[in-house]
């Protein structure tokens, strides 16, 4: 069973316009309203195609209860916190060639008492069942106030009891989750360049930077580049690959399928990235934060290398 936990889930509106003009008024083509947040995105995908998985999901307020109706009507298998403060809500402005515009909320803060509930939640879910977790995935923003070494302190407790643990987070929570070495690291093109501090402009580059993510600690690094594909790095080798999408339709919650397939795969070697490119691409396809289930995935759309070094990027933060 695959295992995530969400500190700072939200309700995210999705709306698909023809273009975005400030300060016009825009009308809309239509719009979506999906249960988000990094790790809830992982486990609707694992729910999408039969995977096993449990949420751990702390909420507050009207918004948190809404969040909550919309994932049990989906049937996800979660365990649910009540904190004190609200559940924030983002937007996301959607245009037909792929550009994507988003409204976050920083959420709100949990007190050191609500985070030991939340930990002590973890660990219970971990070891429920007859096997418990083989993953623990750990993903998304830290709302204000958590403690920036809050996904560390996780990985170190579940390290003693054998459980792979997945980060999927930026800033100062990727860079002290690193020093307790995590099994997996999945980190975008502008993470992989601020955890490094290296301009990253060609695959050779991402190589580069995910093997310092390796010495500073995590054994694999699976680096997402968007339309560029995604470079597997870890101690058996390193690959490269990418999946054609002709018609995008909403790159929000992508990266949270991609995170999925890899790890529905067994999270290791070049089959493991062929399935995690594969449902990336089909999340991209859809509109919204839909989770792709078997009959969005196109398997023959992905293709898997050696990492070219001298291969520039399309899209980079230095470019």
């Amino acid at each position: 069973m695959i295992l995530t936990l969400t500190l700072n889930p939200s309700l995210d509106r999705t709306i698909e316009i023809a273009s975005l003009d400030r300060g016009a008024v825009i009308r809309a083509a239509a719009a979506h309203l999906d249960p988000g947040g990094k790790g809830v995105n992982v486990s609707r995908a694992l729910l999408a195609n039969d995977v096993a998985s449990r949420a751990v999901i702390p909420y507050g307020g009207d918004e948190g209860r809404q969040l909550v109706r919309l994932l049990a009507a989906e049937g996800l298998d979660m365990v649910t916190v009540p904190v004190t403060g609200p559940t924030r809500s983002n937007v996301t402005l959607a245009e037909p060639d792929g550009t994507v515009t988003k409204i976050n909320e920083p959420g709100t803060a949990l007190s050191p008492d609500e985070l030991d509930t939340i930990a002590d939640a973890v660990l219970a879910a971990a070891h429920a069942g007859v096997q418990g977790a083989d993953w623990v995935v750990a993903s998304g923003s830290l709302p204000p106030e958590v403690p920036a070494d809050v996904y560390a302190r996780l990985c170190r407790r579940f390290a003693g009891a054998g459980i792979h643990m997945a980060v999927d987070t930026s800033g100062p929570a990727l860079s002290c989750a690193l020093g307790a070495a995590p099994a997996l690291v999945k980190p975008n093109l502008e993470e992989l360049s601020a955890a490094t501090g290296m301009p990253i402009r060609s695959l050779g580059d991402v190589a580069e930077a995910a093997g310092k993510l390796r010495a500073a600690g995590a054994r694999t690094v699976l680096a997402s580049l968007g339309a560029d594909g995604a470079v597997l790095v870890e101690e058996r080798g390193s690959w490269y690959g990418e999946a054609a999408v002709t018609e995008p339709r909403s790159s929000v919650g992508a990266g949270d399928a991609m995170l999925a397939g890899f790890l529905a795969a067994g999270g290791s070697g070049p089959e493991a990235l062929e399935q995690a490119l594969a449902w990336g691409a089909a999340a991209v396809r859809l509109p919204g934060s839909r989770m792709p289930g078997p009959a969005d995935i196109d398997h023959g759309a992905v293709t898997i290398g050696p990492p070219d070094p001298q291969r520039p990027l399309s899209t980079s933060p230095f470019a």
